[in-house]
């Protein structure tokens, strides 16, 4: 008899598992992924040394020792029993088909989290003392806050409870000459000090369902074999029940004292266990079971005798099924252009029960390192949106819930920006997630600079960057201010950018670190520290991208299916570049409207969505009732694009809303004419009088009056001695004065002035329009954007659910 085990917690160190990575690149890659963090580097380097800390640990020995597994199961003929002690069951469940190696990594992390969160207790290794003496011990001198929680063999034991009565007890064995070593720990682990933490992982442990062993296992908390239905009340058990390892091996020992057994570990300390054991102790005496427990009964009087019955059935069904093949194939050969109706029933049912039902959560979707990041339950974000139409409202609402959203900055000004800032942080709590928007300024660089300096002064540690082309001074400023040296000198990022990018060289600029030149100038001027200036080198400027594909407001017009893959290739260049000790995520959005879309962008492999558009048309939406009453009706082919507002001059475009409005004309042909003259004074009379009548409702020195009156406010006179000068720029700045307009009109939710409404949107609102339809959400007023959210993750998951078992 043959059996594999697995070490847990202790048997972690610096260099595990370094010839098994480069051999398993794509679960390695897979881990680091939904970790947030490189398992390799982890593993083979610790340079931040979290090794030793139990939410790290527990996940570094999960992936180390599943990867030994994979490397030796092939060498391994015989395996009659798998086993772990305490975290190594994980592994065991694993090789014997509980769960695949993405759900156990989900189910360890969870758990070495919960553990890590249980404080206050400690651990003691008394080597020496029997466990009927040493519970005598405890009762005597009074220590009923300690606990044994791993009986390895029959004299090494170790104590968990109460951490001052574990050093009691410490000191109390010692004078009786007998050793006792404390454990580094900073928790009272398989004591009843862990009920919490086990009853919040019963709850996680709900979300799974898991598969028949196809090797048998023994349990920690029973030291019998696991039956399939018991997997996750046994989990559950294990965090607050005592390792009953050498009653494990006592077990085994009752069909085979001399039975092998392989440790799938480079440190080997079970094997000095279970040899120990073998040694000097005896198998189990199960005669009190063998009434009640067949399984039992069946191991005393020989598994052999047990397996060979079942061999001989086996044998005997095979030799059925040969007969009922035969028989099919020569029906078959009677009428091969007509299968019987029984042949056809019968493989109906062979598919039945032969498949295997996958079952999909929302909170599976997108990468579960990016929900961690950001402390959020959903990988589903909502964007900014221009002048507070992705109000404060909207993103509390979201924070309330558990979701992060982005408030809308472009347009407002600083202390609009500043009110909303105070309003959010009243409304939500320290641990709730928001985020504020900052928009490429290329007219008034000064503006992105006073934002982050707000944002700063605030403590807003979570930034959505628009519209850049490249990195600016302002972006770096906010990133650096952001670094500061753990105690085990890692760098710690808390400034975050989620960078909204539609272009690779953009994209690469934000994932590369901060330009050299910037964060020397800088440092010049005493903005950050020297210190923060060496930790640049470290990092990027961001570790979450949100790659945005065709939408409304600013766009490039991407195609999603053509532009992720390739910012996804884009990442992994860069983080194989760079070697960042974080985990890149790249998220989708644009076009994300329905379960459909969402499920698309998941397929792709977002790590992430961010929905813009159908956030607008939302109680928390921050316009006028009189846009969401046209926004309501749209459907997918109701949007153009026209010329930016703020990049007139560049050509750039947005995307807006087209059905009853003339807005995208209008401003298509202030482009035209500006590309075409040079100076006001040059265009045609009769299309002059035609602005000023319809577009302007001014004439042409009225708007430039308001203008000028308005750029004298802001202090940027230079803009207007180059007008003075530039018939051109001159020309320009009217025009853009018509975009303002119209966005002010929209605003107000002026009727009379409909038609020039300026309003961003994006078909998948359109879509998201008909998907609601003669639902409650078809009216607008009884959208909200957490139910939205909520509603969109669930059907999304739904939707894969039943695609993946239909392929299945």
């Amino acid at each position: 008899m043959h059996i594999v085990v697995f070490p847990g917690q202790g048997s972690q160190f610096v260099g595990m598992g370094k010839e098994l990575f480069s051999k398993f690149p794509t679960e390695t890659s897979q881990a680091s992924e939904a970790l947030g963090y490189d398992i390799q580097i982890l593993c083979t380097r610790d340079p931040d040394k979290k090794l030793n800390l139990t939410q790290y640990t527990q996940p570094a020995l999960y992936v180390a020792g599943a990867l030994s597994w994979l490397d030796k199961k092939q060498d391994m003929s015989q395996i009659d029993y798998l086993m772990g002690h305490s975290l190594g069951e994980y592994n065991a469940l694993y090789a014997a088909g509980a769960f695949d190696f993405m759900t156990g990594l989900r189910l360890v992390q969870e758990r070495g989290r919960l553990m890590a969160s249980t404080s206050g207790g400690g651990m003691l290794v008394v080597l020496g003392l029997e466990a009927g003496k040493l519970q005598d011990f405890l009762k005597t001198n009074n220590l009923s806050q300690v606990e044994i929680a791993n009986y390895n063999t029959a004299m090494q034991l170790v104590l968990s409870g109460n951490k001052q009565q574990i050093g009691k007890t410490q000191t109390l064995l010692e004078k009786r000459n007998i050793q006792a070593i404390p454990l580094n720990v900073s928790a009272a682990f398989h004591s009843s000090y862990m009920k919490k933490a086990a009853t919040e992982f019963k709850i996680f442990l709900r979300k799974f369902k898991f598969s028949p062993l196809k090797i048998k296992v023994i349990a920690n908390t029973t030291a019998r074999p696991y039956q399939s239905e018991e997997i996750a009340d046994n989990l559950e058990k294990q965090i607050a029940s005592s390792v009953l390892w050498d009653e494990s091996i006592r077990y085994l020992m009752v069909q085979d004292k001399q039975f092998t057994f392989t440790e799938l570990s480079e440190k080997r300390i079970l094997t000095h266990i279970i040899d120990d054991i073998k040694s000097h102790e005896q198998p189990l005496k199960l005669t009190e079971e063998l009434a009640s427990n067949k399984h039992v009964l069946e191991a005393v009087v020989g598994e052999k005798n047990a397996n060979k019955r079942a061999s001989n059935e086996n044998k005997k069904q095979k030799m059925k099924q040969q007969d009922k093949s035969e028989t099919q194939k020569q029906l078959s050969i009677k009428n091969e252009t007509q299968p019987t109706k029984a042949a056809t029933t019968d493989k109906t049912m062979q598919i039945k029960n032969t498949s295997k039902q996958i079952t999909i959560i929302p909170e599976r979707l997108g990468a579960s390192s990016f929900c961690q990041r950001y402390g959020i339950k959903y990988s589903y974000l909502t964007g900014a949106m221009y002048r507070g139409i992705a109000s404060k409202e909207l993103v509390v609402a979201m924070g309330k819930t558990e979701l992060l959203g982005f408030f809308g900055t472009a347009g407002l000004s600083l202390k609009q920006i500043e009110s909303a800032i105070q309003y959010i942080q009243q409304q939500l709590e320290a641990k709730q997630a928001y985020g504020m928007n900052l928009i490429c300024d290329l007219d008034n660089p000064q503006m992105e600079m006073d934002s982050v300096e707000l944002y700063l002064k605030f403590g807003v540690t979570c930034m959505e960057a628009s519209a850049f082309l490249g990195m600016t001074k302002a972006l770096v400023y906010y990133r650096l201010c952001g670094l500061s040296r753990q105690e085990d000198g890692s760098v710690a990022c808390k400034n975050r950018i989620l960078a909204k990018v539609s272009r690779p060289e953009v994209a690469q600029a934000f994932l590369s670190p901060p330009p050299r030149h910037m964060v020397e100038a800088l440092l010049d001027e005493g903005k950050i520290t020297p210190d923060q200036a060496r930790m640049a080198e470290s990092i990027a400027m961001s570790f979450d991208l949100c790659v945005e594909a065709d939408s409304g407001g600013h766009t490039d017009q991407g195609v999603a299916t053509v532009l992720f893959p390739t910012m996804q290739r884009l990442k992994q260049r860069m983080q194989q570049q760079h070697q960042y000790g974080q985990v890149i995520h790249v998220g989708l959005a644009g076009g994300i409207g329905t379960p459909e879309a969402a499920a698309a962008a998941f397929i792709m492999g977002a790590d992430f969505v961010l929905t813009g558009s159908i956030n607008q048309c939302t109680v928390e939406g921050g316009t006028s009732d009189a846009v969401k009453n046209m926004l309501q009706e749209m459907n997918v082919q109701d949007t153009d694009y026209a010329p930016a507002g703020d990049m007139f001059e560049l050509g750039a475009k947005v995307q807006v809303l087209k059905k009853g409005v003339f807005f995208p004309a209008r401003a298509n042909k202030l482009f035209s004419l500006y590309k075409h003259y040079d100076d006001w004074k040059e265009v045609p009379e009769s299309i002059q009088s035609q602005l000023e009548r319809r577009y302007f409702q001014k004439t042409f020195t009225q708007v430039w009056q308001e203008v000028e009156s308005y750029h004298q406010n802001l202090g940027q006179q230079a803009t207007l001695d180059k007008a003075y000068v530039n018939g051109k720029h001159k020309m320009a700045l009217v025009f853009r004065w018509y975009f303002f307009y119209s966005t002010k009109l929209a605003f107000d939710g002026d009727d009379e002035n409909r038609i020039d409404f300026q309003v961003h949107t994006g078909p998948a609102l359109g879509a998201f329009n008909q998907w609601v339809k003669g639902s409650n959400l078809e009216s607008w007023r009884n959208r909200h954007v957490d139910q939205i959210a909520e509603k969109l993750m669930k059907e999304t998951a739904d939707l894969l659910t039943h695609k993946m078992n239909f392929l299945a």
